[in-house]
């Protein structure tokens, strides 16, 4: 019976140093070091007329239409498309996304009204920091 519960216990052993050894190469082959890219984007003026001290209800529509995009370091090849969320109803949203290290040029979509002379902007994202490019969009309203 010992003979039966020491083979038993040999061979659960073996299989656990097996299983560890397997894990811990297939995680170091397909792990990637990623950064953070984030930033602040402002959207305005909305209505032709801004009155100081009131602030404009900003629509919803407005940040929905836009996304910050992130290609390559050549500037042609998409990589990721982000959305801006919008603070409260406010000219004011934010946007965030992760990246493996490398460069990366980031721009907005260039369609409807409006431009930044922020973007494009070419970065580069080093394992574990985060680099802040933000973002105002003039729609050029008056």
């Amino acid at each position: 019976m010992r003979c039966g519960i020491k083979n038993i216990l040999r061979l659960t052993l073996v299989l656990i140093i097996l299983l560890g050894s397997i894990l811990i190469t297939s995680c170091g082959q397909t792990t990637k070091e990623t950064g953070l890219l984030q930033g602040g984007v402002t959207i305005g003026p909305i209505t032709p007329v801004e009155i100081p001290g009131q602030v404009a209800i900003v629509p919803p529509e407005v940040f929905s239409s836009r996304k910050v995009m992130v290609y390559d370091a050549s500037g042609k090849n998409l990589v990721k498309e982000v959305g801006i969320n919008q603070i409260g109803q406010t000219a004011n949203g934010y946007y965030s996304v992760q990246l493996s290290a490398g460069t990366y040029t980031v721009d907005i979509i260039h369609t409807g009204v409006g431009g930044s002379s922020d973007v494009p902007k070419q970065i580069t994202i080093t394992a574990g920091q985060t680099v802040i490019v933000n973002i105002n969009i003039d729609t050029g309203i008056r």
